[in-house]
């Protein structure tokens, strides 16, 4: 590209490393790498601000942006997935024994409403355990990267600059969500063999949640449509040179394993890029999102997601 390098904030991660590093090809793209950690800020920054051309997003922070108008566009590019059925967390003498028997509780949420954890933790309990969404109150303790969301009505906001895991040990929440570092013997997941259940769960589904994509302002396609199919290029040639380090005799990290044991006991690629490969997580997020007012409507996946041709 003749004009300025093209901004982009990613974290760091196996599959981003040799594209970071310089590794790959990545044809006409001039990118300027902005480190940022942790990568939520950049998303925050990007749906408030556009402050980058290119940036990582959380998926239902996406969702929520492109349904209130914010002019940036995803490719099919999913850097960090999970499964969340290890999400959630009671106290061991509550009584909860199943997420349905969280109907007329209150759960705690690690950081927003929208966050991806919540909306996969909380659209897998109602579609496996028959929960009704409607009947939990959500107390999130912090604010949303998407400035101006609506909140349902089942939204208590009294709770927020405290943390998850101090209301679940003084009892003011049933149970809570997230990366809920809670140091007391009391708490446990609340999903016994959170392991075993997400794996059952691709297995009779075929989802494998995604939680982070990658979008590009709508301005930077406009200008440069070629844009979209060289970063996804450029992406594969990373995750791509990151499957060749799983496969060495390097020693691994405790991600690496986490990876390689995805690839090894479900037998499907961790990082498969595209729609396609991808449809059943795109459906099943797009979905949930409008079940639970992150969207204001389903959301098509065919209109979330930049041309690639």
């Amino acid at each position: 590209m003749s004009e300025q390098p093209l901004t982009i904030a990613i974290g760091n991660y196996g599959v981003t490393a040799a594209l970071k590093q310089g590794l790959v090809d990545t044809g006409r793209l001039d990118l300027a790498f902005v480190d940022i950690d942790p990568i939520n800020r950049a998303m925050r920054r990007m749906v408030r601000d556009l402050e980058f051309d290119i940036c990582e997003m959380a998926i239902t922070t996406y969702l929520c942006a492109k349904d209130r108008g914010v002019p940036v566009t995803a490719i099919p590019v999913f850097v960090t997935r999970n499964f969340h059925h290890w999400a959630a967390f009671t106290m061991v003498q509550s009584g909860i024994r199943s997420p349905k028997d969280l109907e007329g509780q209150r759960v705690a949420i690690n950081r927003g409403y929208t966050v991806t954890t919540g909306v996969w933790v909380r659209g897998i309990w109602q579609t496996d355990y028959g929960v009704d969404l409607d009947r939990i109150i959500w107390v999130p303790t912090d604010d949303e990267h998407v400035e101006g969301y609506g909140y349902p009505a089942n939204v208590d906001l009294s709770c927020r600059g405290k943390s998850a895991a101090d209301l679940l040990l003084n009892g003011d929440c049933a149970a809570a969500i997230g990366d809920v570092k809670a140091t007391s013997p009391d708490v446990h997941p609340l999903i016994h063999d959170a392991r075993k259940a997400g794996f059952d769960y691709y297995r009779r589904t075929s989802i494998y949640p995604i939680n982070h994509t990658l979008v590009i302002r709508d301005s930077v396609l406009r200008h440069h449509p070629w844009v979209a199919a060289a970063l996804f290029a450029a992406f594969q040639r990373s995750k791509q040179a990151y499957y060749a380090h799983l496969n060495s005799s390097e020693p691994q990290t405790a991600a690496d394993m986490a990876v390689r044991e995805i690839r090894d006991v479900l037998a499907i690629e961790p990082f498969a890029f595209g729609v396609e490969p991808n449809r059943p997580a795109l459906d099943a997020i797009a979905q949930f999102a409008a079940n639970q007012k992150i969207t204001y409507q389903l959301l098509p996946v065919e209109t979330l997601l930049a041309d690639l041709s």
